[in-house]
């Protein structure tokens, strides 16, 4: 009851702020001209395909970053677009509660994460973000906003903007379910025995949700070569003696081939991966025991390992310094990509021998079925077979160009190979389909029926144009 007064009481001018930054930003959109690409002002990015710069003032997005209200009792929060994950976690965990999917990094914003793709361990029975949305407004690129939901008037839109990354419009408000959460996550690491013993390992966790007669209510893993693979499975738990920091001198991929027990409050395990950005802050020397002590703590986050790997993209100076020792060139390699889980072995196999690169960070996914078996919800831009298991594959590095190779070369090679087998690729990195083939994998025809009657004048930059032509 006391949580319930409390919702309504800070609600109200929570509505009145947020109805003054929708206004905002509609007249921040009507003053970009005609012909100009529209852009969000934002300071942070998560997507790694580059964001022209446009000469105008973005979108501006300033007042809706927020938490509208939490509803304990129907567990559901209005958020904000602009909302990032850290923010939303700080407003619902105090209610015992949690997103259904909470990905992996800080500074994802719902809205980027339901237009895009997110993904994390409860995704093996809670599937992708947008999955738990009730219900969103969007600004068209007609200049209106209008709220989506899945059946009525705008249901179009409604089952299109998963996967749109603007280009159908931007999220202002969204209604999501939320999920009841316990104080800690107990963990085990379960090393398999080859590849294709891991693929089985998974389908029977999934299958299941269950390991060795004990629930698994989160499922991830980590390769560290064909020959050492381990999935990481969680169980909620009231009570655990002792729990571990990952964001001190720790690391926490390391700990996953070190101990094959492990235990950390729920708020530290949401953000476990984003202290070393799962294992890419070796690249700034923040892994190494002397670094890490002088590296303030507050910097021990994705955000500002990203802004450093846009730092190197400006000035390209580790190129500089690779072609001054005469090494060859290198590609940058950052993909999260979905194989079936039949598949997953012969993708693992296929690209440690292209790519060699390690580790590599799996994550299960099923479409969510909110009502029994069969009731899973199609989604046209990334459509996923209901009742499949899918295994998302990530990596997220460089990779050698081979003497008579180009760039893009190898992002090629993965795209090529998920498609063969079935599987399918998210767009925040480089991508290189031709565009009959994207629009074969991406509801091309669907999606543009949607956007000619949300964006008549063609304003908004188009998919393809984002993911592909942009780099």
């Amino acid at each position: 009851m006391l949580c319930d007064v409390l919702h309504q009481w800070t609600r109200t001018p929570s509505t009145a702020r947020h109805d003054a930054a929708v206004r905002r930003l509609r007249a921040s959109y009507a003053q970009i001209p005609a012909g100009r690409p529209v852009r969000l002002a934002k300071h942070t990015s998560n997507l790694f395909r580059p964001r022209a710069g446009t000469g105008q003032p973005g979108l501006d997005v300033s007042g809706l970053t927020g938490v509208l209200g939490v509803d304990p009792a129907g567990r559901t929060a209005d958020v904000q677009g602009m909302c990032t994950y850290e923010d939303l976690v700080d407003a619902t965990l105090p209610y015992g509660l949690m997103p259904l999917v909470v990905p992996q990094l800080r500074t994802i914003t719902l809205g980027g994460a339901v237009s895009g793709l997110g993904i994390e361990s409860t995704s093996f029975r809670s599937g992708l973000p947008h999955e738990s949305v009730l219900e969103l407004d969007v600004l068209t690129g007609a200049g209106d906003v209008v709220t989506a939901r899945p059946e009525g008037g705008h249901a179009d839109l409604f089952a299109h903007f998963p996967n749109s990354y603007g280009s159908l419009g931007y999220a202002t408000r969204l209604r999501i379910e939320l999920a009841p959460v316990a104080p800690y996550v107990a963990l085990r690491h379960v090393r398999a025995r080859d590849l294709d013993h891991l693929a089985r390992l998974v389908a029977d966790v999934v299958g299941s949700a269950t390991h060795d007669g004990r629930a698994v209510d989160f499922v991830d893993g980590v390769v560290f070569g064909p020959g050492e693979a381990y999935l990481t499975l969680g169980r909620w738990s009231d009570h655990e003696p002792a729990t571990s920091d990952y964001t001190g001198q720790r690391v926490f991929y390391r700990s996953v081939r070190e101990r094959r027990t492990d235990a950390l409050t729920t708020y530290d395990y949401l953000w476990r991966w984003d202290a070393d950005w799962f294992w890419c802050s070796s690249a700034f020397g923040v892994q190494h025991p002397l670094v890490r002590r002088a590296w303030p703590r507050r910097w021990r986050r994705s955000d500002v390992y990203h802004r450093l790997v846009g730092l190197e993209h400006r000035y390209g100076v580790a190129a500089r310094v690779d072609r001054w020792r005469g090494r060859p060139p290198r590609e940058r390699v950052v993909q999260d990509v979905e194989v079936p889980v039949e598949r997953l072995a012969q993708f693992l196999s296929w690209f440690d021998g292209a790519l060699g690169m390690r580790p590599v960070w799996l994550c299960p996914l099923r479409l969510r079925e909110p009502h029994g078996p069969g009731s899973a919800r199609a989604w046209p831009a990334y459509p996923l077979e209901p009742g499949r298991t899918y295994v998302n594959v990530g990596f997220w590095g460089t990779a050698p160009i081979a003497p008579g190779g180009r760039d893009g070369d190898l992002n090629r090679a993965v795209e090529h190979e998920v498609s063969r087998l079935g599987g399918h690729k998210s767009l925040y990195s480089d991508a290189y389909y031709s565009r009959a083939d994207f629009d074969a994998r991406y509801a091309g025809p669907g999606r543009a029926r949607v956007r000619a009657h949300y964006d008549p004048d063609g304003r908004l930059t188009g998919l393809y144009e984002k993911a592909v032509q942009r780099r």
